[in-house]
């Protein structure tokens, strides 16, 4: 694992964060989200922390530093990997390079609904990409909900995937991202999150795709009023620890630790989904346009050659043939 300037940079913020933590407690673990404050994934560590205190007798805090902080994903990803970051709340978009099972769970249209994703991430499939994460120096603790993810820009409304031919669109800074645009006939743009704004805003792309509360809380709505709902992606988030932050704790504590992530995976979804109903109503109010009812067929069958490039082995295309399976 390479450092470099931005790295190194970040390193020492996080370290100038650490001495802020809370001096009352013996364990303190500082948590990196780019999402801002009040956003579901920061309140349910949030309320992760409050469980982890009460539980521990005052001895376990948890410092969420949420709106990037201490970076864009990829660069928190790395830190958490060093153990710079105690944990680290991630879409598994990112971790499609280096974790390999985290590939299959992000393909397009491999999730019939938010429920077939729950079924899935929730039992022995879910328990098997978590494990995948321990050789890479991180440990998973709970999986999240990011909605459905679907196009919007700043140019015209998408009614069909010819539409989509020629245009500029951010997506994260995945291969399987990049390809899934470009089998659409799009033209795909790998950048930080915190960048759209401004990219779209100044016509380096024409959109981007996310959920309704991103698309909501980024304001993105204000430089990129179409919306479709085409759904292409239900991708899961993952809340990580260290694997050297994770060895440092006693099994009793990582007990604890364990537990009281499992128990913030209810209250994130609650406040996921009415967060979502809050967003979408708020976007129809503001006028945006919302292509609905999009014949996804076209764009499913799209999909078979990026399912043909990354699901090689026979253990992904397991985990593909058990996903499809699963009620």
């Amino acid at each position: 694992m390479k450092t470099n300037k931005t790295l190194i940079a970040t390193l020492l913020l996080t370290a100038a964060f650490a001495g802020q933590a809370l001096a009352e407690c013996e364990v303190n673990l500082r948590s990196a989200d780019t999402h801002p404050d009040g956003y579901p994934t920061v309140e349910a560590v949030k309320k992760m922390g409050e469980l982890l205190k009460e539980r521990s007798g005052g001895r376990i805090c948890v410092e969420v530093l949420h709106s990037a902080q201490l970076g864009e994903e990829k660069d928190t990803i790395e830190q958490t990997q060093f153990g710079v970051i105690d944990m680290n709340r991630v879409s598994l978009g990112p971790f499609n390079n280096i974790v390999e099972e985290t590939q299959v769970v992000s393909l397009p249209y491999i999730f019939r609904s938010v429920e077939h994703m729950h079924q899935v991430m929730d039992g022995e499939i879910g328990q098997e990409i978590m494990a995948a994460f321990q050789p890479h120096d991180l440990v998973g603790l709970a999986f999240y909900d990011s909605g459905s993810r679907s196009f919007y820009n700043s140019q015209k409304p998408i009614t069909s995937m010819a539409d989509i031919t020629g245009m500029k669109f951010r997506v994260m800074q995945s291969d399987i991202f990049v390809d899934m645009v470009a089998a659409l006939g799009g033209n795909a743009t790998p950048m930080p999150y915190g960048e759209v704004y401004s990219s779209i805003q100044t016509g380096v792309i024409d959109g981007a795709e996310n959920n309704w509360p991103s698309y909501d809380s980024s304001g993105h709505f204000e430089v990129a009023k179409y919306y479709t709902l085409d759904e292409h992606l239900i991708v899961p988030e993952i809340l990580v620890m260290a694997k050297k932050s994770w060895d440092a704790l006693t099994p009793e504590d990582q007990a604890l630790v364990a537990q009281a992530a499992k128990d913030s995976v209810p209250v994130m979804r609650e406040l996921w989904s009415a967060r979502e109903a809050e967003s979408e109503a708020k976007m129809r109010a503001a006028g945006v346009e919302i292509v609905e009812n999009v014949d996804k067929t076209p764009f499913i069958e799209a999909m078979v050659p990026v399912y043909e490039k990354y699901v090689t082995t026979d253990k992904l295309k397991d985990l593909v043939t058990r996903i499809q399976a699963t009620e």
